[in-house]
């Protein structure tokens, strides 16, 4: 591991003045919560910070829902969010996506804003013995496009990385059109979600839209996702403790036997979490016969790209999407 000074502030402003950086492996300061993916990191020479700075204590770990919808602070653990009687009774679709999401020790740690920002699980990335990882040493190259790339994103692909966005609750939280507040050195700002996180083109290793020196502060969705019958299904390679191989968010508002609006995002295929707006266009008005939810579920395939092992991922996807559908209509 690198070494480094553990920097503990006493506040967020203290904490903002030292300028750190999240998802940049060459920058010298950089920002911790619970750790659990950063300390990863460290370990395997991937991220090699000089300065750490704690934000633990600093940060809101509130949940709160009124009028205006769901509000998360981005200390908030992800046990504590998936317990939440009301997220799971209101907004059921985010309790599910953390309850598929890594291990019960690792949720009683991790935090929300955390996971939005946690790191791919390619295994070029992830392995500093692969020389060739735009994203961890840019220009070098890109292992995975003619490698191992079972795993990897056939949404929002470049010629420079497709490594898959791995967060199961950002997959949910796209689908709900959450925002995330931010507070850096120049105050307080809110951005979609679906804009927090960058598209590779030829800077893969910028990840997200965080200036240095800016935090997540709290994550909010909006009151009219509340009460949607929602699904989050999850294809993985095993059923505990697993990054999803296609994952399809689907929450819906019905009326009568058909479809009056319906939200679906995905997991495990895109280099970020991937909204389909043609799909919900589609699926809006339709009723539930399984030949019109494939058609519409076909239109995610639009603007694919299989490189060799991740192809079969198209099909799947399709498929999931159906399936969480089917799912979500018949909850109460």
């Amino acid at each position: 591991m690198h070494p480094f000074v553990l920097e503990r502030p006493r506040d967020l402003s203290a904490a903002l003045s030292f300028g750190a950086q999240a998802g940049r492996n060459d920058a010298p300061v950089e920002y911790i919560a619970g750790g659990t993916d950063m300390v990863q990191l460290l370990q395997e020479y991937v991220r090699r910070p000089d300065r750490l700075v704690s934000l633990a204590g600093v940060l809101d770990d509130g949940i709160e829902i009124g009028p205006q919808g769901l509000r998360l602070g981005a200390a908030a653990t992800m046990a504590e969010v998936a317990a939440h009687q009301a997220v799971v009774e209101q907004f059921s679709l985010i309790s599910q996506a953390l309850l598929n999401s890594a291990s019960p020790q690792v949720r009683n740690q991790a935090t929300m804003g955390g996971n939005l920002l946690q790191r791919t699980r390619c295994p070029y990335f992830r392995d500093v013995g692969y020389e060739a990882c735009n994203k961890r040493v840019p220009g070098s190259g890109c292992a995975a496009l003619d490698g191992e790339n079972r795993w990897h994103a056939v949404l929002g692909t470049s010629d420079n990385c497709i490594a898959v966005h791995p967060s199961d609750l950002a997959v949910a939280l796209v689908a709900l059109d959450a925002s995330v507040e931010l507070r850096g050195a120049g105050g307080d700002r809110s951005v979609p979600l679906s804009d927090l996180h960058r598209l590779p083109r030829d800077t893969p290793h910028l990840e997200t839209v965080l200036e240095p020196g800016e935090v997540i502060t709290a994550i909010t969705v909006p009151a009219n996702a509340a009460g949607l019958r929602s699904h989050y299904l999850k294809v993985r390679d095993r059923a505990s403790f697993e990054f999803a191989v296609v994952s399809a968010a689907v929450a819906i508002e019905t009326d009568g036997a058909r479809i009056r609006q319906a939200r679906v995002a995905l997991g495990g295929v895109g280099t970020k979490p991937w909204r389909l707006s043609n799909v919900e266009t589609a699926l809006a008005g339709a009723d539930f016969e399984p030949a019109v939810l494939r058609q519409a579920a076909a239109l995610a395939a639009d603007g694919t790209r299989g490189r060799g092992h991740n192809g079969f991922k198209i099909e799947l996807m399709q498929r999931a999407i159906v399936r969480a559908v089917e799912i979500a209509r018949a909850r109460a």
